[in-house]
């Protein structure tokens, strides 16, 4: 057999090989069993992901894919997906396949049957796949055609509909990428020990080697979901399951999994009565309650206070508008599924505000401007109203009217750069003052080939650069995400990592060309030289929406706030009865220094009003006896248990104050 030549990239390394045809990729991974597919490219393209199966090319470029890498585990949790699969037809025969696609830390697959499933099912499925995976099946890709295929699944309806979406896969459904594509057709076929095809699927692949490959797995759950993600279409079973390269790492995944449980803000919410959704009003719309009101309030004075001193000034706007507005600022043409429909008023249609710039933009134009003025930067709490489909509201992370602190910086072409550094520092900061300190950055961009963008390449590609070069400077891990900028001009996004590793998108600074520009609001500034001259609009919110800020802080603490956002600060606890009317006066005092504090005066025993502070998450309480009634004292505990006794009154309201003002993370 004739020879062939590949190069081998590993640890950062290339290295020339030269080997026989016929090779296949797991002869060069041999001596690394955490290797399950191959990265191959040809050195002049794109690689693309390959099963260890495959044959090599005289040419190719080839990188081993570790089964703990995230393209790892996709395939890892793909192929788990096959296997759930596979058990499920071997338990419900009458079962027909949809999807099954990896998603974030797992997998899912639907199905169409007859009885929705219940976890007794989930568990009889799991005993099965262990029985799969013990046999050690073998993922074998076979290349089919349109006819052929149709003839083999022609039991699979869903299947066969995605068939003729070939060359569509992004019509078909979120995951349905994974089954078919532009290019050739494919089959996964799962051979048993006795070589025989003991299940197949449509599938693009690539998948481990077999499925004893599968270390550690767990089926979470199931819901319904409407095929293709269509309301109109049928609603099929969809089971969750998540698979990780070690039993250890599935571990770590269970217990994030029941932190974010405890954590959950809908949860908290009402157990620390914070907020609650009313049915009465409707969904994705909250009311805060008096502790929540508090919470909400100690944000909006501070992030007011900050726009402030950074320059901003304070504007107002109304929550509708002619709907004609949201056509000259593109809202409508090209992000109207996210607004709700008209409203008519005196025979004209209105509509309730998605975004505020477009009344900021009137502002500016109110007048003439000179570029003495500029940077000029309006700051305001608008409230905005967003058609959220009912599956996606969740909480306070994700509602259909909520406040923005929503900015615009008017400004010069030459001041863009150093105003988005500006922005994005304030950005920052307010960040760490919220306890929040570990984060990256997102560079979203104009996708060329989608018609959901305006303007010329030359102007996306000047802004484009102004925010990279802005983001590269701050030394922060930098992210590309291609397609996800705004239709009027690129942004950088600040993701931030909450206190068991969430990642949540926390605000964002957006360069806009467009609408400015003449054939939007035809926004103008009067230059040095006389000449009229177009701004540069820069979109920033620091919080973003309010509530979602909220609901990320409520889980990021898991609701035991920091002394200054604390809807109580002090928790005052009577020993008996008679001393009441001392905490009254230390409370009054505490008060006048500017501080939250309640007295626990019902009957409960001392300890069980320690016990209610604590669950209520109050920073620190002061608890007064006869002793520290004669010594103008009190005990001061700290949530976390800690206590110093016999602390003056003076000293106390001093620690509280000290930690209130710092903006200490006790």
């Amino acid at each position: 057999m004739s020879d062939i030549h590949v190069v081998l990239i590993h640890a950062n390394a290339r290295e020339e090989q030269t080997t026989t045809a016929g090779t296949k990729a797991w002869e060069l991974f041999k001596e690394t069993p955490d290797v399950i597919a191959a990265r191959v490219g040809s050195g002049n393209g794109e690689a693309v992901l390959k099963d260890l199966a495959y044959e090599l090319l005289d040419g190719d470029v080839i990188e081993g894919v570790a089964i703990d890498s995230a393209d790892g585990r996709d395939i890892l949790r793909h192929s788990t997906a096959h296997v759930m699969a596979q058990a499920v037809q071997e338990l419900f025969p009458q079962a027909k396949l949809g999807i099954g696609p990896p998603i974030t830390d797992g997998f899912y697959y639907d199905f169409d049957v007859e009885t929705p499933f219940v976890p007794e099912d989930l568990d009889k499925i799991e005993t099965r796949m262990r029985k799969i995976i013990k046999e050690n099946q073998r993922f074998e890709r076979r290349v089919t055609n349109d006819d052929d295929a149709r003839v083999e699944l022609a039991e699979e309806p869903y299947k066969l509909e995605l068939i003729g979406l070939k060359g569509n896969a992004g019509e078909a459904a979120e995951g349905a990428s994974a089954e078919v594509g532009a290019g050739e057709l494919t089959i996964y076929d799962n051979i048993n020990r006795k070589g025989e095809v003991a299940w197949k699927d449509l599938c693009r692949g690539p998948h481990l080697p077999t499925t004893k490959r599968i270390p550690a797995f767990k089926l979470m759950r199931s819901a319904a979901a409407y095929w293709r993600g269509d309301e109109k279409n049928k609603q099929l079973q969809r089971i969750y399951g998540t698979a990780w390269e070690t039993k250890e790492a599935l571990d770590e995944h269970l217990h994030r999994i029941e932190e974010a449980e405890r954590r959950d803000h809908r949860k908290l919410g009402r157990e620390l009565d914070l907020f609650s959704f009313p049915d009465e009003i409707g969904s994705g719309l909250p009311v805060f309650h008096p502790k929540g009101g508090v919470i909400k309030r100690a944000m909006e004075d501070y992030v007011r206070e900050r726009h402030i001193a950074e320059g901003f000034d304070y504007v107002g706007t109304p929550h509708i508008a002619k709907e004609g507005l949201f056509h000259t600022s593109g809202h409508l043409p090209y992000y109207g599924e996210g607004m709700f429909p008209a409203i008519d008023v005196d025979g004209m249609d209105y509509r309730l505000k998605a975004m505020n710039c477009p009344m900021h933009n009137l502002i500016f134009r109110s007048r003439q401007r000179s570029y003495r003025e500029l940077p000029l930067r309006l700051f305001e709490f608008g409230h905005v109203y967003r058609h959220e489909k009912s599956g996606v509201i969740h909480g306070l992370t994700r509602v259909r009217g909520f406040a923005q602190d929503d900015s615009h910086s008017y400004v010069t072409p030459e001041q863009a750069p150093a105003e988005v550094e500006h922005l994005l520092n304030f950005k920052l900061s307010l960040l760490r003052d919220f306890g929040i300190d570990d984060f990256y950055l997102e560079l979203s961009t104009r996708d060329a080939s989608k018609d959901k963008f305006i303007g010329s390449d030359d102007d996306w590609a000047a802004a484009t650069k102004v925010l990279e070069d802005v983001a590269i400077a701050t030394g922060l891990e930098l992210v590309p995400d291609p397609g996800g900028a705004a239709y009027y001009g690129p942004k950088i996004s600040v993701q931030a990592r909450d206190a068991i590793g969430r990642t949540w998108q926390m605000g964002t600074v957006q360069y806009d060309f467009n609408q400015p520009s003449p054939d939007r609001f035809n926004l103008e500034y009067v230059a040095a030289d006389g000449s009229r001259q177009q701004p540069v609009m820069i979109h920033s919110a620091k919080f973003g929406s309010i509530e979602r800020f909220m609901g990320v802080l409520v889980e990021h603490y898991a609701g035991a706030f920091p002394p200054w956002l604390a809807p109580v600060q002090v928790q005052g606890i009577p020993i008996a009865e008679r001393h009441n009317d001392y905490l009254f006066d230390v409370a009054e005092k505490l008060k006048a220094a500017g501080v939250r504090v309640e007295v626990d005066i019902s009957d409960d025993r001392m300890q069980k009003k320690i016990r209610n502070a604590q669950l209520q998450k109050v920073p620190f309480m002061v608890i007064a006896g006869d002793n520290d009634v004669e010594a103008g004292a009190v005990s001061f505990r700290y949530r976390d248990g800690r206590q110093d006794n016999g602390v003056p009154i003076d000293e106390a309201i001093r620690r509280v104050v000290e930690a209130v003002e710092s903006r200490q993370q006790v």
